[in-house]
């Protein structure tokens, strides 16, 4: 039986790995196995390809060279990772996935969302997320979080205008698809796991 492949999405700063985490303890705890994955990494040449990709010396990078680049990551993390563990019959958790490169590339960059979405297609092939959980945050909050935890890594340091892009980008694209779920990023840590696993309770139970 094929596993399930859930895809955690959010602007930057709204707390995704955290739930990720907490979300596979209590997967795990009820004796599933759970695969983490990350974009863009996940797998050696994915990391490397990360380290690149998010550098902030590479100011000069082109939008079209850092579309590439997350594309070919996530080609290798499906092959390498995802795919693998799904047909094994294991749960996936990533943080991240095509939809994020629709937002940051099609949409903030620019490029077009069928430019993106045709560019991913070929890498993904079959394995499209079963459920999509959105946090949704405003830019505002997400920056401020993002600057209190760490030096923060090119993406990272674009302007507000850039990530108010992002964040009314995830909610055209996600808001209203019938595999995404939106939760309020800015509710205290305990109050959104525990929405998140009454969505995943009953995704399994489907």
């Amino acid at each position: 039986m094929r596993g399930i492949f859930i895809v955690m999405e959010g602007p930057d700063g709204s707390g995704k790995t955290t739930q990720i985490n907490l979300l596979k303890n209590y997967l795990e705890d009820r004796g599933m196995e759970c695969i983490l994955t990350r974009e863009p990494g996940g797998t050696k040449i994915g990391e490397d390809l990360r380290s690149v990709i998010l550098n902030p010396e590479y100011k000069e990078m082109s939008s079209v060279t850092e579309m590439l680049l997350y594309a070919a990551c996530r080609a290798q993390l499906v092959h390498e990772v995802i795919g693998p563990a799904l047909e094994r019959g294991a749960v996936v958790i990533s943080d991240r996935f095509v939809d994020s490169s629709i937002v940051y590339q099609g949409i903030a960059r620019g490029l077009g969302i069928k430019t993106v979405s045709d560019i991913n297609e070929p890498g993904i092939g079959i394995y499209k997320p079963d459920k999509v959980l959105f946090i949704d945050i405003s830019e505002k909050e997400g920056l401020q979080r993002k600057v209190q935890q760490k030096k923060l890594d090119r993406i990272e340091q674009e302007g507000i205008e850039f990530h108010h892009m992002i964040s009314e980008g995830y909610r055209k694209i996600l808001l209203g698809r019938e595999d995404v779920i939106t939760f309020d990023g800015e509710q205290d840590i305990d109050t959104l796991h525990q929405e998140i696993i009454e969505c995943i309770d009953h995704l399994l139970e489907r």
